[in-house]
């Protein structure tokens, strides 16, 4: 079922909760032949959608690589799926727990529950992906879920809406979609868990809407991710893969390195390295196919804004060359030690644009990146083990990719997600299962046990044996 924008939206949005919750009363136990189902009717939609659902992305962006879609929007899902459905049954186990000393012969165990009815809210950068992997995550927990899709992708957001309302009961999963209106009211609703991914900003205020009905919330957010180059690193492997992370989906990635930090005897080379990842990734310039246009001519306005700002305060700038057709199209810049109280500086670019940063020595590298929030992502480039220890063991970040960028975002044995201000919450794979489950405790008592001990009257035998109990406890 699709909910779109009317007059009362709120009463809307609220009779399709309670539609599901109802629904979700009725059957608070849910098993494993109707999680696995549903996975299995999700898996086969898209499949099925696959070609429309890449057409409808590249339509939004007004280009988008079909091969970029496919990838990062539609594989990534099916392998959440299929490692889901894999491991179901050993996830939703009951799982034995330790018994202290005092309780034994009790026995002690946690059992994963559904929540309930889940609310997404996913954002436009890879509109498939992060709809339906936290939904993947909700699916498995046995959940039910209300889905509300991104409005800059509008024609992502009907297609998706076709999709799974083709599959599944609106008792089961609902899309809705409008615009910020129907966002605020979406995240005011008393969800058993809120998913959100979006900017910072606006996750405030759904942790704050959300915060009003005490709704646990997951916050995947974004930041300034810097990548670090090492004394110890290889500068053109460095360069190669941090050309194709910033340039992936034209930057606008919550995990796109945000800026270099860079030997300052280095910083000519490593331009050069990226420079020739660019140049190498995309022959024809930003006119090729395999390139991705911004998101909307305000986004592309704000990169252009940013860009002169950092020219116009004396950065040297570096760009690819090429003409393109799309007004859209943003080429992959290097912008060189610009101020740091630039925009640029001081907002998370999410576009392609990548400055690099001098540093002296690596703590004065360390002490920058620590004086800032903690990123989502960190990138740390060195071939030297010390190097990259001093980096894991003195930094703190919602994850770590050595040699490399952004891979770690698909390892669906890896929990993914923030800390602090890049974040709350982690879900992929198992992290997502328990995300979205109640680990209920339960204690079961033996006939024959030892708790007479904590009955009063505290006297004579009793009071000796609780005072041998505390020295063994």
């Amino acid at each position: 079922m699709t909910a779109h924008t009317s007059a009362e939206p709120t009463a809307q949005l609220t009779a399709l909760f309670r539609r599901q919750k109802t629904a979700q009363r009725g059957q608070p136990v849910v098993e494993r032949d109707v999680r696995l189902d549903r996975l299995t009717r999700l898996q086969e939609a898209l499949l099925s959608a696959e070609p429309a659902l890449i057409a409808a992305m590249s339509d939004d962006f007004s280009h988008r690589p079909a091969m970029e879609s496919r990838l990062y929007d539609i594989d990534l899902v099916l392998g959440e799926i299929r490692q889901a459905k894999r491991h179901l049954k050993r996830w939703m186990r009951v799982r034995r727990a330790p018994v202290p000393l005092v309780y034994k012969p009790a026995r002690a165990e946690l059992r994963p529950q559904p929540l309930g009815v889940v609310g997404i809210i996913s954002p436009w950068n890879f509109p498939v992906q992060l709809a339906l992997a936290p939904m993947v995550a909700a699916l498995a927990a046995g959940n039910r879920v209300m889905l509300k899709p991104s409005e800059l992708t509008p024609r992502t957001s009907a297609a998706l809406a076709e999709m799974l309302s083709g599959v599944f009961a609106p008792e089961e999963v609902a899309t809705v979609t409008g615009g910020p209106q129907i966002a605020e009211a979406f995240s005011a609703l008393p969800f058993d868990h809120l998913f959100f991914t979006g900017s910072t900003s606006v996750g405030r205020k759904v942790a704050e809407a959300a915060a009003r009905n005490l709704t646990p919330v997951t916050l995947e957010l974004g930041g300034k991710s810097p990548a670090v180059i090492m004394p110890g690193a290889d500068l053109d492997r460095a360069g190669r893969r941090i050309a194709w992370g910033k340039a992936m989906n034209a930057g606008q990635v919550c995990v796109a390195p945000d800026y270099v930090l860079v030997p300052r005897k280095k910083m000519l080379p490593m331009a050069d390295a990226i420079m020739g990842g660019f140049m190498h990734f995309f022959p024809d310039g930003p006119e090729s196919d395999d390139y991705a246009a911004i998101i909307s001519e305000r986004h592309h306005a704000r990169l252009t804004a940013m860009l002169a700002e950092a020219e116009a305060r004396g950065a040297q700038i570096l760009r690819l060359e090429g003409s393109t057709g799309n007004a859209r199209k943003f080429a992959p810049t290097v912008v060189l030690d610009p101020p740091q109280d630039i925009t640029l500086m001081q907002e998370e670019i999410f576009g392609p644009i990548l400055p690099l940063v001098p540093y002296d020595d690596p703590q004065e590298a360390l002490d920058f990146v620590a004086a800032r929030d903690h990123p989502l992502a960190l990138y740390v480039f060195s071939d030297n083990k010390k190097e990259q220890e001093l980096w894991l063991d003195h930094s703190t970040s919602g994850g770590v990719t050595v040699n490399d960028v952004a891979i770690h975002v698909g390892f669906g044995t890896l929990p993914f997600g923030g800390v602090g201000a890049s974040g709350q919450g982690s879900y992929h794979g198992r992290a997502g299962f328990e995300t979205f489950s109640h680990l209920n405790p339960v204690v079961r008592q033996a006939k024959r046990n030892g708790m007479a001990l904590a009955e009063p009257p505290f006297k004579g035998w009793r009071k000796r044996a609780l005072g041998m109990m505390r020295k063994l406890t």
